[in-house]
C-alpha cells in the first residue's frame, strides 16, 4: 500500500503505469469521479492486488466467493463497489485477496441519519461493527420521539453490523436541550418509565446496544448524569445490550465549559461497556478556519483519556467531513459551509486549486476563488490525515473508531481501514 501526492501534469493513467497496477483501481479505490482532472497535491491510495478474478459469463458473488474459500462480505470489503452493482459484469476485474497484511483487529462504529443515500450506505456496511442511528429524543411527558430506522437496521443485519439505537436530549425540534436532559437525570420515576420504552423498543426493533449522546448538560446535573449512566447500563446490561456514552474532547478532568463539565472520563468510562471520544469540531461552523480533527489536538485527548479509562473501551472519533470558509473570516458573521471529503477534492480540481497539507494538524486544506471572485479556504480530511489518526489508534491500543457520520462517501478511507485491519463484526 502506497500514498501517492499527485504532481502537475501527472494523470491516473500515468501513475497507475508508475505503480504497476490498473487505473480503474486507482479510480476505484479513490472515489475518482473524473479521471481526467486531478488536483495537484491531491492524494491518492495505491494498492496492490494479490489475487485478481476475471468475471465470466454467470459468475456470481457467491459462486466466486466460494471458489476461491472466501465470504461474500470478503469480496464486498475488497470490492466495495459491487455492493451497489446488481449484476456482475463479464470482463470485470475483481480483488480477490491483497498483498498487504492486516496488523490487528478492530471496531468500527459509523454514525448515520435515517435519511442517508443508500448507495452510500451500502458502500460503507462492510467496514462497519457497529452502526449508530441518530437518533431517539424524548417528549417532556416521557415518549420516545419516533425515528424510521427498521430499513437501516435490517440492512445493518445483511452485514453482519449490530445496529445501536442512539438516545439524546434531541427535542421534537431537532436541538439539544438541557432542560430535558435534567428532567431525565433527576426525576427517578420519568427515568425508569423511559428506560422500559427503551427496551421495548430495542426488543421490538432488533437493536443490540444503546448509545448515550447527551451534550451541553448543565453542569449541576453531572452527579445525576452519572446515576442516570448506572442506572441505564444497569438495566440494558441484564438484557444482554450493550452501552456506548458520548464523551466531549477533555484533555483535563476539571476543564471548564457547558461541553465538558459534566462528562466525567474516569467515572463514565468505568460505567458504560464502551466510550466515544468526540475528537472533532476544532474547526467548525462558526470558528475561524482550520482544521476540522487536527492530530496535534486530537492526541491531546487521547492522551488524556487512556491514563482514566482502559484503551480498548475508547472508540476515537473521526470526522467524515470538511468545511469551507469564506475569506476573509469574520468573528460572529463567518458561517462555514460542510461539505464532503471527496467532494473538496472535487472543488478543488475544478478550480485548479493546489492542495496543501499542514505537517502539524496532519490534515490537507486549500485555497481557491469561487466563480463570483470571492475567496475561500476548505480544510478536509484525505487518506494522509486518515492513516495520522489510525496510527494514533494503534499507538494507544485503542478499541477503534466512530465515523461521524457515514452519510457521504470517502472510498479511499474505507479501502484504507480495510487494507490494514481486520473488522469485527457480529456473529452470523
Amino acid at each position: 500500500m502506497n500514498i501517492h501526492v499527485v504532481q502537475s501534469g501527472e494523470t491516473v493513467t500515468g501513475i497507475a503505469r508508475l505503480y504497476g497496477v490498473s487505473p480503474q483501481k486507482i479510480i476505484t479505490d479513490n472515489g475518482l469521479e473524473n479521471q481526467d482532472t486531478l488536483a495537484v497535491g491531491q492524494a491518492l491510495l495505491i494498492q496492490y492486488p494479490q489475487i485478481i478474478h476475471t468475471v465470466q459469463p454467470g459468475e456470481t458473488l457467491a459462486g466466486i466467493a466460494g471458489q476461491y474459500g472466501i465470504t461474500v462480505l470478503a469480496l464486498l470489503q475488497n470490492n466495495p463497489h459491487l455492493a451497489t452493482q446488481p449484476v456482475l459484469r463479464p470482463g470485470e476485474q475483481v480483488t480477490i485477496l491483497y498483498r498487504d497484511r492486516r496488523t490487528r483487529e478492530v471496531s468500527i462504529n459509523g454514525y448515520a441519519y435515517p435519511h442517508i443515500n443508500q448507495e452510500v450506505l451500502l458502500r460503507s456496511l462492510p467496514f462497519l461493527t457497529q452502526l449508530t442511528i441518530f437518533g431517539y429524543g424524548f417528549t417532556a411527558d416521557g415518549q420516545l420521539i419516533e425515528i424510521n430506522d427498521q430499513p437501516l437496521i435490517n440492512l445493518a443485519y445483511q452485514f453482519r453490523v449490530a445496529p445501536i439505537m442512539l438516545l439524546s436530549s434531541i427535542t421534537e425540534s431537532g436541538g439539544f436541550s438541557g432542560e430535558r436532559a435534567s428532567l431525565l437525570f433527576r426525576d427517578t420515576a420519568f427515568q425508569n418509565a423511559l428506560i422500559d420504552k427503551i427496551i421495548q423498543k430495542m426488543w421490538e426493533k432488533g437493536y443490540l446496544g444503546l448509545d448515550v449522546d447527551f451534550e451541553y448538560i448543565n453542569p449541576e446535573d453531572a452527579d445525576a448524569f452519572l446515576d442516570f449512566l448506572r442506572n441505564i447500563t444497569a438495566r440494558l446490561d441484564a438484557e444482554g445490550f450493550s452501552v456506548n456514552v458520548d464523551l466531549a474532547p477533555k484533555v483535563s478532568g476539571d476543564q471548564p465549559g457547558l461541553l465538558y463539565a459534566a462528562h466525567n472520563y474516569p467515572e463514565a468510562g468505568a460505567i458504560a461497556h464502551t466510550v466515544l471520544l468526540m475528537t472533532y469540531e476544532w474547526g467548525f461552523t462558526y470558528g475561524p478556519p482550520m482544521a476540522v480533527a487536527p492530530i496535534n489536538q486530537v492526541r491531546r485527548v487521547v492522551s488524556y483519556a487512556t491514563t482514566v479509562i482502559p484503551s480498548q473501551k475508547i472508540f476515537m472519533g473521526i470526522p467524515n467531513y470538511g468545511y469551507v470558509w469564506q475569506l476573509p473570516y469574520q468573528r460572529g458573521v463567518t458561517v462555514a459551509a460542510t461539505m464532503g471529503n471527496q467532494y473538496a477534492v472535487q472543488l478543488a480540481a475544478r478550480y485548479r486549486a493546489e492542495i496543501q497539507y499542514d505537517a502539524t494538524a496532519q490534515s490537507p486544506f486549500f485555497y481557491y476563488r469561487s466563480q463570483a471572485g470571492d475567496p475561500n479556504v476548505v480544510w478536509f480530511e484525505d487518506v494522509r490525515s486518515i492513516q495520522a489518526k489510525w496510527n494514533l489508534i494503534d499507538q494507544y491500543n485503542l478499541l477503534g473508531a466512530g465515523y461521524w457520520t457515514v452519510m457521504r462517501p470517502f472510498a479511499q478511507n474505507w479501502a484504507y481501514v480495510n487494507g490494514m485491519y481486520a473488522i469485527r463484526k457480529i456473529v452470523d
